[in-house]
């Protein structure tokens, strides 16, 4: 019993000095559950009876059952808890938001079934928000981030433990059931969830918090935590609810799908070719090339007459070990990736190629889809290929040379004798010339503009001074409020992802991200240790996926919005090493990373606080839980690729870097993993730097080089594949960077700094208006009015003839 108390108080984040009936009431203070995001949950042992009159501001319902009391009762129960939230009592306060916590958390304890539990939730969390619950658990974070008491206690203790965050994390954990629970759309909605979770999504994104929006309060508790001065913040669950705020409010990839396709209407720009996501998703994983040791292991085996391991797989095999996989439905990813990053095209599976024994294919289970629903793969090449300025400049050049016998120069606008592709890409290409028209004349007039410069509605300029009209979506929020210390936001978020980092060895320097998992008390047995290294192993997955996916939303949210937010988000990144940072984590045996099993599944919540637990051992745990993959992991790998790709796509001067650092071989033993989305983006960094490897990387990598080509997007004049490129030259990192930072800072001045069109504002020639404009004071004038006339007038001598003659 002792042994199951302790078990309770490691996974729940709970003391373990309380009872297990104590944390049982307190309702386990996690707020990210398996259906929410990766949650280890409650454990159930015998039921315990949970009744409303264990609180007692609940006289009025005592002896009765939540899901037993009506509408009205429920919410008069509620009020009672906001008020009482309001006392100066630490205690009593933490016991009400321990209450509050249980009914987010589904009032668990009268359910019997997993589903009753996440009804019941949906319900109270949309009841505690229509309460005003979100407004006044926003004013008691922000009074514990300003508690100096904790924090200079917590810098003083020589180990932090989860004692010192209780009343942060029961906050968060609220916090998180509230944001993401409203954040997912489910058809039986009703109307008024409707509305408020559209209300909900605008309150979020607005500065309405200190005139700031709630992301921004959270990435100063991520700087607060990285600086040393709050060492006892629960990053895992900070981090969290950033990233779900991030999504709800400036929405996912099928959300910025959607914003693409108006956003090309409102510019008069054709539609997009493909989509993306729906390619991926019907392209299929290719066989890795097989490495020297495994070729010399496959030739010893079949010398000694033994069967061997075929580390290359045949691709229809692979198809049909995919289509059978029973883990790889709906559900289950809804319940890894959160609904919003299952789209991101995770489909594939890992094959298993450093296990002796293979693994055979499951009984085809029932069909989890239509076959009407399957994706039919397209002939040819996967995508359109597409063009860019230069490389429309270099075919004009050459077409004309060959056919007509003359030049026009840089001339793009003659396009006689083009393919269609080519005009749409030369549309595009316009927008660029509009913001450097912008930056060299900042009076430029809208009727002056020429029709292949015109401006869209949403960017129209003020015939008199030359300024933005700028939508104020959450984003443009986001970026302007995060601008003065970005820097500082994008070194903590490295900081803690190298922290997070499996591959990181541990410093005395660094920072502590496990503050919000060790226990006061260290495991004295093995059973303990084991629970608690899969709890830190895990802590440091969910970690690596919160930053992953918030960096990735970021910077494609900042690029639809204007390529320069997406520049200076992208440069702060690579001056904080994000380029070497990336590339080390995957310097490991990524196989193993994405088929680590560091979860219990029997802790998982709803489950554990439904059924019975059984007795968890040793074995138990080693063996871990029925899925072969993580897919936590699958889909943080494929982020962090997604940020290398966005960070080094047409930088050359970046390019380098992967190169200098070494990276093909690393990326080349990515390719193990049998996914399809992973592979391609793997694929794309390869691209880019084949120029630069040599002839003879290219001779001994021909599989990996047709693996390119099938997979990978073309473009007009692309010799990626012989290195002729006059882009291959050595590069100044330093000019090209200065040059692209001297191009945002313009970007941000013309278009942030109120104070930069001064001079040229126009200048009021008449007295009287000059003399009757109302000048704003200093609120502290009038106290020093009478000194000021003295010093400033009584007491200076006027030479009034010298006026006078200058007058004359």
């Amino acid at each position: 019993k002792q042994l199951e108390s302790l078990c309770v108080s490691l996974i729940t984040r709970a003391d373990p000095s309380q009872s297990f009936s104590r944390v049982k009431r307190r309702g386990g203070e996690r707020s990210d559950r398996r259906t929410s995001s990766e949650s280890q949950g409650h454990t159930k042992s015998p039921r315990l009876t949970w009744s409303l009159s264990l609180c007692p501001c609940l006289s009025a319902v005592r002896g009765r059952r939540w899901i037993e009391l009506g509408q009205e009762q429920q919410k008069a129960y509620v009020m009672r808890l906001l008020d009482a939230l309001e006392v100066t009592d630490r205690d009593k306060r933490l016991k009400v938001a321990r209450a509050i916590l249980y009914l987010a958390q589904g009032v668990f304890d009268e359910c019997d079934t997993d589903a009753d539990v996440i009804h019941w939730s949906r319900h109270n969390v949309f009841l505690l928000y229509d309460m005003g619950i979100f407004t006044a658990l926003l004013e008691l974070l922000s009074m514990e981030m300003d508690n100096n008491q904790a924090c200079s206690s917590a810098v003083r203790k020589p180990a932090i433990s989860l004692a010192d965050s209780t009343e942060l994390r029961v906050l968060l954990s609220i916090m998180y059931l509230m944001v993401e629970t409203i954040r997912l759309q489910t058809e039986d909605d009703r109307p008024e969830w409707r509305t408020a979770r559209e209300a909900f999504k605008t309150e979020l994104g607005s500065p309405l918090y200190n005139g700031e929006p709630f992301a921004l309060l959270l990435f100063t508790m991520v700087t607060k935590f990285c600086s040393m001065n709050a060492p006892h913040f629960p990053m895992k669950k900070v981090l969290l609810l950033l990233w779900k705020t991030i999504l709800f409010t400036m929405g996912g990839f099928e959300e910025l799908q959607e914003m693409k396709v108006r956003g090309r209407e409102r510019l008069s720009l054709p539609p997009l070719p493909e989509d993306s996501i729906k390619v991926v998703r019907s392209m299929r994983a290719a066989s890795p090339p097989a490495s020297a040791m495994e070729l010399i292991e496959q030739q010893q085996q079949a010398k000694r007459g033994r069967r061997s391991r075929r580390p290359l797989v045949k691709q229809d095999s692979l198809d049909t070990y995919n289509e059978r996989d029973p883990f790889k439905n709906d559900d289950a990813r809804d319940e890894e990736e959160d609904g919003e990053e299952a789209d991101s095209g995770i489909e594939g599976e890992v094959d298993p190629l450093d296990s002796d024994v293979i693994i055979q294919p499951p009984p085809p289970p029932p069909p989890l889809r239509p076959p009407t629903e399957r994706a039919s793969l397209p002939k040819g090449l996967p995508w359109a290929p597409k063009v860019r300025e230069k490389d429309i400049e270099q075919f004009l050049e050459t077409s004309r040379i060959k056919f007509i016998g003359f030049t026009l120069g840089n001339d793009t606008e003659t396009l006689v004798g083009l393919p269609r592709p080519i005009h749409e890409s030369v549309k595009t290409l316009k927008q660029v010339r509009r913001e450097i028209c912008l930056i060299i004349y900042p009076l430029l007039l809208l009727l002056s503009i020429p029709p292949s410069l015109s401006i869209p509605p949403s960017l129209s300029l003020h015939q008199h001074q030359g300024e933005e009209d700028v939508d104020e979506t959450p984003t443009e929020i986001l970026y302007l409020g995060m601008l003065p210390n970005l820097s500082q936001y994008v070194i903590a978020l490295l900081k803690l992802l190298l922290a997070a980092a499996p591959t990181s060895k541990a410093k005395t320097d660094s920072i502590n991200i496990l503050a919000d998992v060790l226990p006061e008390e260290m495991p004295i047995t093995v059973l303990q240790s084991m629970k608690l290294g899969i709890d830190v192993n895990r802590h440091k997955e969910i970690i690596v996926k919160a930053i992953s996916a918030l960096l990735l939303l970021l910077l494609k949210h900042l690029k639809l919005n204007h390529i320069y937010q997406f520049e200076i988000v992208s440069q702060h990144l690579v001056f904080a090493n994000c380029i070497p940072l990336i590339l080390k984590f995957f310097n490991q045996n990524i196989l193993s990373y994405i088929s680590a099993k560091n979860s219990i599944c029997v802790l998982d919540f709803p489950h554990c606080v439904v059924h019975e637990m059984p007795e968890l051992t040793a074995e138990s745990l080693e063996a871990g839980d029925r899925n072969q993959f993580c897919w936590r992991n699958l889909f943080s790998c494929i982020n962090l690729l997604r940020i290398l790709n966005k960070l080094t796509k047409w930088k050359h001067s970046r390019t380098m870097m992967l190169v200098v650092f070494k990276s093909a071989p690393i990326l080349k033993r990515a390719l193990k993993v049998k996914q399809a989305m992973m592979q391609l983006y793997v694929l794309k960094l390869l691209k880019i730097q084949t120029k630069y490897l040599g002839r003879q990387w290219r001779k001994s990598n021909m599989k990996t080089m047709s693996a390119i080509y099938q997979k990978v997007r073309h473009r007009l004049n692309d010799d990626w594949a012989y290195g002729n490129d006059i882009d291959a030259r050595p590069w100044d990192f330093q000019a090209e960077e200065c040059a692209l930072r001297e191009s945002i800072e313009k970007f941000n001045s013309r278009r942030y700094d109120k104070n930069q069109n001064g001079e040229f504002a126009p200048v009021d020639n008449c007295l009287q208006s000059v003399l009757g404009q109302r000048v704003e004071l200093p609120e502290d004038f009038h106290y020093s009015y009478e000194m000021w006339l003295e010093r400033e007038v009584f007491s200076q001598p006027i030479q009034w003839e010298g006026l006078l003659q200058q007058a004359q």
